[in-house]
C-alpha cells in the first residue's frame, strides 16, 4: 500500500501535555509552523518522523521515552481505530483489528504471524528508504503490548522483543516489556504468548463495535479507491511550507518514479501543475480566512519566497488582491451574525 495522510490524534498531543511538552517546543525542535502542529492534523511522512524525533530529542533517553509516551496515552482521546481495538473482545481481536485499520495510517503496517505458543508481530515501515526514529518504533511496539494490558487488566508480558536500532537503556525497556530485549535485530518485532491472546477485554463493548466496526470497513474501501489526483494534492498541501513539493519528491513519497506519476495523473485528465495551483489556492483561501494570519505567513505556508510572487497567484485566481479578498471574506461572516444579535 502506497503512503497517504497520517493522523495525529489529539491524544498524542494529550500525552505529550502529561510529561510537560508542549506543542511549540516539538514544532520548534522539529523547524516546523506552529499550525502545522495545532491545526493540521494530517501531516506528511518527513513531517510525522521530525515531530517523533523532536520529540525524542526533547525527552532524552529513547527508551524512557517510548515508555513514558506510553504509559501516559489516554485512551479517549485516540481515534475511532483505536477505540475499536480497546473494546475488542479479547487480545487477539484488538491486534487483529490494530492490524487492519493500521492500513489507513501508514506509514507502518503490522505483520502478525501465529507460530505454536507463540504470536510474533513485525512492524514494517511502508517508506523504507526514509530513517524512522527509534522512539517512533519502540513506542509503536510498547502500545501493541500496553493495549494488552489496559484492554485485559492483567500485568501482561512479551515473550521478547526485537529491535534494529540502538533504543536507549536496555535494561528500562526489559523491566517494561518484562522480556529479554535484543538490539540491532533484521527487524522490530514483539513475540506474544498465545495464551494471552485469548483473555477476554474487561473494555469489550458489542454496542460499540457494531456501531464502528461498519463505518471503519467502509473508511477502509473509500482510502483504498482514492484516485491519484486526490492523494497528490494532499501531499502537496501537507507539504507546501516545507518547500519539497517537486514532482520527484511527492513521486517517491508515493513510491514511483516521477514519469510514472505523471503518466497516471494524465490517464486521469488532469497533471502535476495543475494540481499544484488547486492546492495553493484552496490552501491560501484556507489560511487568509485565518485573520490571525499575516499575509506574508500565508504566502510562506504555500510555498512562495516572496510576498510579491503570491499577490501575482492569488490575482490570477481570485480578480483580487488577499487583502480585499480577506475583508469581503470576513465581512460575509460578521453580516449574518449582526443581524442574528
Amino acid at each position: 500500500m502506497k503512503v497517504d495522510h497520517i493522523t495525529i490524534p489529539p491524544g498524542f498531543w494529550a500525552g505529550l501535555n502529561q510529561l510537560e511538552i508542549a506543542p511549540q517546543d516539538i514544532a520548534r525542535q522539529a523547524q516546523l509552523p506552529l499550525t502545522m502542529i495545532t491545526e493540521a492534523h494530517e501531516v506528511t511522512v518527513d513531517q510525522y518522523f521530525r515531530i517523533w524525533q523532536a520529540y525524542s530529542d526533547l525527552i532524552g533517553d529513547t527508551a524512557i521515552g517510548m515508555i513514558k509516551l506510553a504509559a501516559a496515552f489516554e485512551t479517549s482521546q485516540y481515534p475511532p481505530t483505536v477505540l475499536a481495538t480497546y473494546h475488542a473482545r479479547n487480545y487477539r481481536d484488538a491486534l487483529n483489528r490494530m492490524a487492519r485499520y493500521k492500513q489507513m495510517c501508514p506509514p507502518e503496517s503490522l505483520r502478525i504471524t501465529d507460530e505454536g505458543h507463540y504470536c510474533t508481530i513485525d512492524l514494517e515501515w511502508v517508506c523504507s528508504e526514509q530513517s524512522v526514529p527509534p522512539v517512533l518504533i519502540g513506542t509503536t511496539l510498547a502500545f501493541l503490548l500496553e493495549l494488552g494490558r489496559r484492554g485485559t487488566g492483567q500485568p501482561l508480558t512479551a515473550r521478547s522483543v526485537e529491535f534494529s536500532q540502538s533504543m536507549g537503556d536496555v535494561k528500562a525497556l526489559e523491566a517494561y516489556f518484562g522480556c529479554p530485549v535484543r538490539i540491532n535485530a533484521s527487524s522490530n518485532r514483539i513475540t506474544l504468548y498465545q495464551k494471552d491472546l485469548d483473555c477476554s477485554f474487561i473494555s469489550y463493548n458489542k454496542e460499540l463495535l457494531e456501531i464502528l466496526t461498519p463505518v471503519l470497513d467502509q473508511s477502509l474501501d473509500d482510502q483504498r479507491s482514492r484516485s491519484l489526483a486526490d492523494k497528490v494534492k494532499w501531499i502537496m498541501k501537507r507539504s507546501l511550507s516545507g518547500g519539497r513539493f517537486d514532482v520527484q519528491a511527492v513521486a517517491s513519497e508515493l513510491r514511483m518514479s516521477d514519469r510514472t506519476l505523471q503518466r497516471r495523473l494524465t490517464e486521469e485528465g488532469t497533471s502535476y501543475k495543475q494540481l499544484l495551483t488547486q492546492a495553493r489556492h484552496e490552501q491560501a483561501r484556507k489560511y487568509l480566512a485565518d485573520s490571525s494570519l499575516e499575509i506574508k505567513e500565508v504566502a510562506f505556508l504555500i510555498g512562495y519566497e516572496d510576498q510579491n510572487s503570491f499577490y501575482r497567484a492569488f490575482r490570477l485566481w481570485e480578480g483580487d488582491t488577499p487583502s480585499n479578498w480577506r475583508s469581503k471574506y470576513l465581512a460575509e461572516i460578521l453580516i449574518p451574525i449582526i443581524w442574528r444579535d
